[in-house]
């Protein structure tokens, strides 16, 4: 937001320099982010000067131009050449003498040079209005009718105004300071707190409003008081819309806003000024001179002033003519045809308080980003709308005449209170950090018009202006306090008090990327699906508990009308993709989460998911066979992943497909009920209805679970030892339905800390040599001491205890 020095002193008497004035304003609370100075007319026309035409005749060598003797109170008068038809002897002319830098209407600058033009010297120009950024106007030079010293500097003659334009970055709350009495109302309290000012503003003065006729009555009806609370309207007749004055196309310059016509230029001027948007209507546009502020039916179309045809939605307020024709989307932007023209000569005048949710929604689905929507949006004071009406319209009488043909309209059904707050002086004194006297703070609330309804030795209770719309709550109202209290008033302790604490999100997002990586690193490739999905799925593929859905109203697209309860799907439709598309050989893995509905509220899961499908190795002339991926395949990615995290001390169990219907078979890593990871092949009967022909090996990571566990393991550093190791093998026969996990077990059991690996290197069967339901598992035993050499004897020992263990728990063979 820009805000200009000079605008702010027509309020208030500011005794600061302009750095101690943007010091202030960045101690209130409003920040500045740059500090620039402008002119009224870029360059500040330096080096220009008034002068006289002494001589003018013919250029010896040139028809169209003419050679100049002109006066500009030097030493000798000046030989300029100037083009211009209209340069005569004894016109009073503006003269950019050698080293000037003009700035041109469209912005664009050049240097005057001394030079030849047609073999004649030439030691500056005879400017035209455009050539100085005075106009538009290239018809000739400019010619002065009054008699203006020669030598006279132009920037005196053109009153040139030097301003200093503050770039605030106002926060979203901050809907109070959105104009130059709003800044000003907090500079004048700070003023008053802090520099001994009278804090006295000088708002403008609107007594002398008096209705001249009524001859232009306009009604107002509000159909819709919620996104309308408040509406303001007078009528004007017998304007003229032309150019607006110096002095407003300057205010409205220094802070970027284009000056257009008298009519236009004041309703900005009132926005900028008070932060009451107001909106001009051609009265002889209003059929029925009537008013209504209301909605219009989904897919109406209007016809806005950027001449684009609109269609608006049913939320989207609109004033409306007497035939409820829409002739402005309320407090956002004007329609084509009631907007003021050069030909209008009656206004209607708006001055409205509208909802600020209603205007920021129309605002943003219409993507039109006005200076009254931002206004607006940031919530407007309902209680300054006739007096932002009085303000313009009396400037409409000064600068483009007309009477005041009605009284003014102003619908109010239901009035805004001052909100109240009740605020105590132990919170003010805890929050802020020091004690302030209660004086002292009362003396703050009065500057910022906070005023005390009661009061008593705890606290005070206040009533806050309709134009704090963020002041609501008592840290709200404390806040008010600091900030004209000041916060560099506030002693800073010597004393640094701090803890140390573990940063699991960073923890979290390493154990995150280092997974990644080793996932990348393995020939994956990172997928994203998206959360919604298709709720056919959990009814004909992988049923899913109604009430355990979580349904979406997707008008986008109906299909995606579930927020996935699993995570398997997305995946399967990118494996599906890529199938059709030749792409078979496929690694895919996922980070995503499931969503559920469960009795009390909802359950959002984390997960990672692998995916892994086709030949486990490419085409290549040194692997001849084609082999697929598998279970294990899968597996031994899983154990990485879980190796890398330091997961350990997990359960294994197999997956019962009765009760999970995504398997055809698989396992899982549990500790006790906590489920980390279930991976396995993927039940062909969810494949062939997804349309998917070849096997899909699919591992889902409890990601939150992985986390919680992970924080519970520790990573030792293990020195590598100085001794060898010892290998035994045995061939064990053994039941089908004995896993190897139960083998594991017994030998981790019995050769406790000197058995530091088990392997399983082959497996046999043969109904006719080992027998019927039986297999023969080859086990490969290593032993190692850290701290001596192992002598054959301790190792036989434990693995006769073992042969033991085998025979007595498992019913093992033992083979020799």
């Amino acid at each position: 937001m820009k805000i200009s020095l000079n605008w702010l002193k027509d309020y208030l008497d500011i005794p600061l320099n302009a750095e101690q004035t943007s010091e202030l304003l960045t101690d209130i609370g409003l920040e500045v982010e740059g500090m620039e100075a402008t002119e009224s007319i870029k360059g500040g026309l330096e080096g220009v000067l008034i002068g006289h035409v002494l001589e003018c005749g013919q250029h010896p060598n040139a028809d169209r131009l003419s050679l100049t003797k002109v006066d500009v109170g030097g030493a000798e008068p000046l030989q300029i050449v100037c083009g211009a038809p209209n340069v005569a002897q004894g016109q009073t002319v503006v003269v950019a003498t050698v080293g000037t830098t003009l700035h041109n209407i469209e912005g664009e600058s050049m240097k005057i040079k001394k030079g030849k033009i047609r073999g004649e010297v030439s030691e500056g120009m005879i400017c035209a209005e455009d050539e100085l950024g005075l106009g538009r106007s290239h018809d000739g030079i400019i010619v002065l009718a009054e008699q203006v010293p020669v030598g006279t500097p132009a920037r005196e003659y053109f009153k040139v105004e030097t301003d200093i334009i503050y770039e605030i970055g106002l926060t979203p709350n901050r809907s109070d300071a959105t104009s130059h009495i709003g800044v000003a109302r907090d500079l004048a309290a700070a003023l008053k707190i802090n520099h001994q000012h009278s804090g006295q503003l000088n708002w403008p003065n609107v007594d002398h409003f008096a209705v001249d006729n009524h001859d232009l009555p306009v009604e107002v009806v509000i159909e819709n008081t919620e996104a309308c609370p408040r509406y303001s309207g007078v009528s004007i007749k017998g304007i003229k819309v032309g150019g607006s004055p110096d002095w407003l196309k300057n205010r409205l310059n220094a802070i970027g806003v284009r000056p257009i016509n008298n009519i236009v230029d004041i309703t900005n001027f009132v926005l900028h000024e008070l932060g009451q948007p107001l909106h001009a209507f051609d009265a002889d546009k209003i059929a029925g001179h009537k008013v209504i502020v209301k909605t219009l039916p989904e897919g109406s179309l209007f016809h806005s002033l950027d001449e684009a045809e609109r269609k608006l939605s049913s939320e989207d307020l609109m004033i409306c003519d007497g035939d409820s024709k829409g002739m402005c989307i309320a407090g956002v932007f004007g329609g084509i045809d009631s907007g003021v023209t050069d030909r209008t000569t009656n206004i209607f005048l708006e001055s409205a308080h509208f909802d600020a949710r209603w205007v920021r929604r129309t605002s943003t689905r219409h993507l039109l980003r006005t200076d009254a929507a931002m206004c607006y949006e940031k919530g407007s004071d309902p209680s300054i709308t006739v007096y932002a009406l009085k303000r313009a319209v009396l400037l409409f009488k000064e600068l483009a005449g007309g009477e005041i043909a009605s009284e003014i309209v102003d619908v109010y059904p239901q009035e805004i209170e001052r909100p109240q707050v009740e605020v105590s002086y132990t919170n003010i004194n805890r929050l802020i950090g020091v004690q302030i006297p209660a004086e002292k703070v009362k003396e703050i609330l009065a500057a910022l018009d906070l005023q005390v309804l009661e009061e008593n030795a705890e606290g005070l209770r206040l009533s806050v202006p309709t134009s704090k719309v963020d002041v609501l709550r008592e840290a709200d109202v404390i806040e008010e306090i600091l900030r004209i209290y000041g916060l560099n008033n506030v002693p800073i302790s010597n004393k640094i008090s701090s803890t140390i604490g573990q940063d699991l999100a960073a923890a979290q997002r390493k154990a995150k990327a280092e997974v990644s990586s080793l996932l990348t690193g393995n020939g994956f490739h990172e997928m994203m699906a998206v959360s919604l999905t298709q709720s056919r799925y959990f009814k004909e593929i992988l049923p899913v508990a109604d009430e355990e859905l979580v349904y979406v109203a997707n008008t986008s697209n109906v299909h995606l009308d579930v927020m996935r309860p699993v995570v398997l799907f997305g995946g399967l439709e990118a494996i599906l993709r890529n199938q059709n598309r030749r792409n078979a050989d496929l690694r895919l893995y996922e980070w995503g989460n499931s969503y559920r509905k469960q009795e009390e509220g909802y359950e959002e899961q984390a997960h990672l998911c692998l995916y892994i499908s086709g030949r486990r190795w490419a085409e290549s002339w040194l692997s001849k066979e084609a082999q697929e991926v598998d279970f294990y395949t899968l597996k031994a990615l899983v154990e990485n992943i879980t190796r890398r995290l330091g997961l350990s001390g997990y359960q294994t169990a197999a997956i019962s497909t009765a009760e999970d219907q995504r398997w055809t078979y698989g396992t899982k890593y549990h500790r006790g009920p906590v489920e980390l990871v279930s991976f396995g092949k993927l039940a062909s009967g969810v494949l062939h209805k997804m349309e998917i022909k070849r096997a899909v090996y699919y591992a889902d990571f409890n990601w939150g679970n992985i986390l919680k566990a992970t924080r519970k393991n520790k990573i030792d550093f293990v020195e590598l030892t100085k001794f060898p190791s010892i290998r035994r093998d045995l061939a064990i026969v053994i039941d089908n339905s004995i896993n190897f996990s139960d083998i594991a077990n017994i030998a981790r059991k019995t050769g406790k800390k000197i058995l530091k690996n088990i392997n399983l290197f082959d497996v046999y069967e043969n109904e006719q040599q080992i027998g019927k339901d039986k297999k023969s598992y080859s086990v490969s035993f290593i032993f190692e001491d850290p701290s001596k050499t192992l002598k054959d004897k301790e190792v036989d020992k434990i693995m006769n205890q073992l042969i033991q263990n085998y025979e007595g728990k498992l019913g093992a063979l033992i083979r020799r």
